[in-house]
């Protein structure tokens, strides 16, 4: 697996002048050190910000200086737009794209080196409206409970047991739970783990006493050492545990269960929150135990629980006619036909 980017690398083959160069690096610091975006954010910042420099390279003959950036009109925007689109570029990640060219020319526009108005409201690809695929209750709990019979090695299955019941249980992200340290392993016993999410934002989680004592399972069969400030989950070579490595732990176990192609390690986190909606949690409390910094980002289970709510709609609503026999139907109700 590839390095993420730090943001001390240098980009290499950069399309811009050396006050551009200068400028982007300044950026680059800010995007990492004061807004605290994650490697991966800052890597893929990287490559939209190089590609739109290099549309302008050709665009406009020659490397872009600060001047030439602050000069561009909408079109010029447009053009960059329309060339990803021609190239056949997925609408997701051009609308990211756009997000991390707005984000230089924001910076820039506090910074007064650049100005923001012919982007800022420049509108991008409209996006499907997507939602979370959950699994059902009963392929949840047989995913966590079946994930140990992929491995030939039983230390390999209880780890792996171990994170899933993390990202089901306590509705972790694959990267929290992996980037657990030893110490901070929950102990059996431990009713809360404190976990450190999207933009270094602490959260409180409550845990289920399985998830516990799975990874003290885990734990005492690890064949590696397990150093206090060292990554609690390890590979079979004892390195850090990827992601990549559980989801295809997962993909193994989708062919054994016969589960959908949407049957992900993160789908495990989507149905914590729906199957919690689904028994009437609260949404400002699901927000809260999935570190969402947007209500509207949870909002989205809602709708995945749209099935559940017609149900129970049908199930309790004296008017719902789908669930009323025949002959408690109103005199007056007119002749279906």
């Amino acid at each position: 697996m590839a390095r993420p980017a730090r943001i001390t690398d240098p980009l290499i083959g950069f399309p811009g002048t050396a006050e551009t160069e200068a400028a982007v690096g300044t950026w680059r610091r800010w995007l990492a050190q004061e807004k605290r975006a994650s490697a991966h954010t800052c890597a893929a910042y990287d490559r939209d910000l190089l590609d739109f420099l290099r549309f302008l390279t050709v665009h406009l003959g020659g490397r872009p200086t600060l001047r030439d950036l602050r000069a561009l009109r909408p079109a010029d925007f447009r053009a960059w737009l329309a060339r990803r689109a021609m190239a056949g570029g997925a609408r997701s990640s051009t609308a990211r794209a756009l997000s991390a060219v707005r984000s230089f020319y924001r910076w820039g526009a506090r910074q007064g080196r650049l100005d923001s108005t012919a982007i800022a409201h420049l509108r991008g690809p409209k996006l499907p409206q997507s939602l979370p695929k959950a699994l059902s209750a009963a392929e949840a709990l047989e995913t966590v409970g079946s994930v140990a019979a992929v491995h030939a090695d039983d230390w390999e299955g209880l780890r792996d047991t171990a994170i899933l019941l993390l990202l089901y249980g306590a509705g972790l992200r694959i990267a929290e739970a992996l980037s657990l340290t030893a110490a901070e392993a929950p102990a059996p016993g431990q009713q809360a783990l404190r976990v450190l999410g999207k933009g270094r934002k602490e959260r409180l989680v409550p845990l289920l006493p399985a998830i516990p004592e799975a990874v003290a399972a885990y734990r005492a069969a690890c064949p590696h050492p397990l150093p206090a400030e060292g990554p609690l989950f390890l590979s079979k070579r004892g390195k850090p545990l990827s992601a990549r490595q559980v989801q295809l732990a997962m993909q193994r176990l989708r062919g054994l269960l016969d589960l959908p192609d949407s049957a992900t390690p993160h789908a495990l986190r989507h149905s914590f929150a729906t199957h919690l909606l689904a028994a009437g949690g609260d949404l400002r409390a699901i927000q809260e135990l999935l570190g969402h910094a947007s209500l509207s980002t949870t909002q989205r289970y809602t709708a995945v629980d749209s099935a559940h709510l017609l149900e129970v709609y049908e199930r309790s609503h004296p008017r719902a006619r789908r669930k009323r026999a025949p002959e408690d139907a109103p005199e007056d109700a007119p002749e279906e036909g």
